[in-house]
């Protein structure tokens, strides 16, 4: 009894509040989503919004029972159950159905669950275990062999086995985990880097130099990299004159090169390949005269860079399907295909454009009701609040997203044990990553790789392995008050 007593005094009820205000919401447009007019009430088992009620039920129900267990049995068994789910991961595409191409669907009598949703649990869980032991910490790559290999185990297999792209680049959001942990921020800029270079690649590919001849994308991508290198120059080498050497010496090959493309047409993708070697060249000298190893690392990422910028192309056409290569080009503005890959998103786009300030109404959404976008109660749900609850609808349910957010990361400082706070940080990344990617697809402005909005979007395993997710990290936190 004292037990249960301790559980409701300092469980987070501020936080189970917002989870059950995003959930009902949820269910609320999900009941939008889908209505038809022959439908006379929410509670209707016989449609989305009625079964999305009884996952709510089961969530809760399952969130209560994980805060009656013993946060420690959490992390005695976190090892254990990652083995067990990576079983049930590499059998899933053995056992599943072909769904749009997708093998990662398990039938269950009259459900179908994902174990996907469920493994970013396991797996965060798994990543608690080994970085909260004693004295663990990330001080160099090396201490980060163990954890990536635990993340790219999972999403390996979903992404290859399974075939589920979305599902698998979630676990790209631990990286605000390391990155809280003492991972260095340069891993991030280099995602970020890697990303920037690829659409630089992808969409120049087709763009003709206005002077002398080559490759517009490996011109443009080359400029980049020297440009990132006159930035770490100059914050990185103890002499000024260092930076503006290197400047000197790129602006005189680019000088030389214009030049003579006054006379005969210069490769100006060559050339540029052919200084940012140089350039490499430098960066090593001043690294061994100044002993820098930062400088380094730069002339080590200008090399790869490159090679990475000429791979671009060969990737986009050799390795992405077909699918995947249409989305990306259609966001890229390379293709239009409103009929086809670019569906979604402008059907998606013109009903949040016709909800307003104040939006249409509950129930009242035309391009929802008349079913104009695919996937509107799961993947794309976030267009019928902005048809239906407008700007003021979708930027209050942005501020709950956030709100929510925000107090998992304030919680997670406050936890005095390392596995609850690299915990928290999981539940947090995956949330953020979630939010960002779902939305940023639903406004076009990301491609679509197909997940859903976190306790919004229809579907019990999605809703049941958010719960799991958010009510395990309760209970830590809970108990992490009363030890």
């Amino acid at each position: 009894m004292s037990r249960n007593d301790n559980i409701l005094k300092t469980i987070d009820w501020l936080t189970i509040a917002m989870f059950v205000a995003i959930m009902l919401f949820g269910w609320m447009n999900i009941y939008g989503a889908s209505y038809n007019f022959e439908q006379t009430s929410i509670f209707d088992f016989g449609n989305r919004a009625g079964k999305q009620f009884v996952w709510i039920l089961t969530a809760l129900l399952m969130g209560g029972i994980i805060l009656l267990i013993d946060s420690k049995v959490y992390n005695i068994l976190a090892y254990i159950i990652y083995g067990i789910w990576i079983v049930v991961l590499i059998v899933t595409p053995i056992l599943a159905s072909d769904i749009k191409g997708s093998l990662s669907w398990i039938k269950l009598g009259p459900v179908s669950l994902q174990p996907a949703e469920f493994a970013k649990c396991f797996t965060a869980l798994a990543l608690a275990k080994y970085m909260g032991q004693y004295e663990y910490r990330i001080r160099d790559y090396k201490d980060l062999v163990v954890p990536g290999l635990l993340i790219m185990i999972p999403m390996f297999i979903i992404m290859v086995l399974q075939k589920e792209t979305g599902s698998a680049l979630v676990f790209l959001s631990f990286l605000l985990m390391f990155y809280r942990e003492g991972m260095t921020g340069y891993v991030l800029l280099l995602g970020a880097a890697a990303i920037c270079f690829f659409v630089l690649a992808i969409k120049l590919n087709v763009t003709t130099l206005p002077i002398g001849v080559g490759s517009a994308s490996i011109t443009v991508c080359m400029l980049a990299i020297l440009l990132i290198d006159v930035y770490f120059i100059a914050t990185k080498t103890k002499k000024p004159v260092t930076t503006w050497i290197f400047i000197a010496m790129n602006t005189i090959s680019f000088g030389v090169a214009l030049l003579i493309n006054q006379w005969t047409p210069v490769d100006l993708g060559l050339v540029a390949t052919i200084t940012t070697g140089i350039s490499s060249l430098y960066l090593l000298i001043i690294s061994i005269k100044q002993k820098l190893r930062s400088i380094a690392f730069l002339m080590v990422f200008n090399i790869l860079t490159g090679a990475y910028c000429y791979s671009c192309n060969f990737m986009f056409n050799n390795i992405l399907r077909q699918h995947q290569r249409t989305r990306i080009e259609v966001l890229l503005g390379l293709k239009e295909d409103l009929s086809g890959a670019g569906y979604n998103v402008n059907q998606s786009k013109i009903a949040i454009g016709s909800g307003g300030v104040t939006g249409k109404g509950f129930l009242q959404g035309t391009q929802t009701k008349l079913k104009f976008v695919p996937e509107q109660d799961t993947d794309f749900i976030f267009c019928t609040v902005g048809e239906e609850w407008g700007f003021i609808g979708s930027a209050g349910l942005l501020i709950l997203y956030l709100s929510l957010i925000m107090r998992l990361i304030h919680l997670a400082e406050k936890q005095k044990r390392q596995f609850n706070r690299i915990y928290g940080y999981c539940v947090a990344g995956i949330l953020i990553f979630h939010l960002v990617i779902n939305i940023g697809m639903v406004l076009g402005l990301l491609p679509v790789i197909g997940i859903p909005l976190p306790l919004f979007s229809y579907g019990g395993s999605s809703l049941w392995g958010f719960s799991i997710l958010l009510f395990i990290f309760l209970k830590l936190d809970a108990d992490g008050k009363v030890s």
